[in-house]
């Protein structure tokens, strides 16, 4: 792992989301750009090997018989296209926290070194992991939906309500500051995800939007909040907003889609339950673990019916999905790309800039 070290909160989730099926073990790491935080953090998860680079990291690893077999980039943006690069050169595959990099340009660089290395590339876009977003998906596809024609999708916290950058809260510190996460805060941190859930499990991809960015705390110069129409693939119309500064909510992500049949509803907080609602009949709800749900759902469940899944397993069959690639690719096999990658990325950077360029311009429609 590349960062995630002390005083990060993503770094211990993709510990336990990568060992969590007993498939992978943390063995390496450079988990801060501070020697002696690296490896006081490699010290306290108990690591056989720390590095004080990635870049030492990267080369060292690549030479030994026991060396690592993917690299986890937890690091913040600025840092992805360097590490990235820097690992994918040494022949190792990569998964990495999203969004891909801090624009467009820095992504498509990325994009370039992975084509050339052939190794393998993920992106953790978590909600694609739980097995009702999957089950919502195969609704979609299976036409049940009938013809798709709204699709609204919120993604709202409150934890940038107040300065906390200027207070020491070292996440707020990089996701405010352009010079480490980009050309965008709330849109690039949550609102990528909240695209692609939409791209996700319509299988429709946002053609257009026309976006209004505000960043409500005085002096903070990336947006915090941020209002959006939608324009998809085959005529569907669509909402999208992301707030980091909506008081009272911690981390509501919510996704309707409305067929000419039958409308769908999903809340993260509440992600072992899919609400279908078909047109003139009752409203259903369908659950996780239950055997009438598809392929996908089942696949992507681990205990029985009436025993909540989350977060963690989420991110974990993100894990299971791109390290069973790893291993078919050891073998000689092809790889399956059953998770986000390279171009879920360079969606998702198309999708900020996009959405900058709409709000800057005075909020007018920006092709993607």
């Amino acid at each position: 792992m590349v960062g995630g070290g002390q005083g990060a909160f993503i770094g211990a989730v993709h510990r336990i989301a990568a060992e969590l099926d007993g498939e992978a073990l943390l063995v390496a790491g450079a988990l801060s750009s501070n020697p002696a935080r690296a490896r006081a953090s490699a010290e306290a998860w108990g690591l056989d090997r720390s590095y004080d680079s990635y870049e030492q990291m990267a080369a060292l690893e690549a030479k030994r018989d026991d060396g690592i077999d993917f690299a986890i980039v937890a690091a913040p943006n600025h840092l992805h296209l360097p590490v990235v690069k820097a690992f994918l050169e040494s022949g190792t595959h990569v998964i990495c926290d999203k969004p891909l990099a801090g624009d467009l340009d820095q992504a498509q660089q990325i994009a370039k070194a992975a084509a050339v290395s052939g190794r393998l590339f993920a992106l953790t876009h978590t909600y694609a992991g739980y097995p009702m977003v999957r089950e919502a998906r195969d609704w979609v596809a299976s036409g049940r939906l009938g013809e798709l024609r709204k699709v609204q999708v919120e993604y709202n916290q409150d934890w940038l309500r107040e300065p906390v950058e200027r207070a020491g809260n070292k996440q707020a510190a990089w996701r405010t500051d352009p010079e480490r996460a980009g050309i965008s805060c709330c849109v690039g941190d949550i609102g990528t995800h909240a695209h692609h859930l939409v791209e996700f499990i319509s299988s429709r991809r946002i053609e257009s939007i026309l976006a209004d960015l505000t960043s409500f705390v005085d002096g903070r110069e990336l947006d915090d909040d941020a209002s959006m129409l939608l324009r998809l693939e085959g005529g569907a119309r669509g909402t999208l907003v992301c707030s980091q500064v909506a008081c009272g909510e911690a981390n509501d992500l919510r996704i309707r889609l409305y067929g000419s049949k039958a409308g769908l509803e999903w809340r993260q907080q509440e992600p072992n339950a899919l609400m279908v609602k078909p047109a003139g009949e009752a409203w259903a709800i369908h659950r996780v673990g239950d055997g009438y749900l598809g392929e996908a759902a089942a696949r992507s469940t681990r205990t029985p019916a009436g025993h909540p899944e989350g977060y963690l397993e989420a991110f974990a069959n993100i894990y299971r999905d791109f390290m069973a690639d790893v291993r078919r690719t050891a073998a000689g096999e092809p790889a399956l790309g059953n998770y986000p990658g390279i171009e879920e990325g360079l969606r998702g950077l198309r999708f900020v800039q996009a959405s900058v360029d709409s709000s800057n311009q005075g909020s007018v429609w920006v092709d993607l």
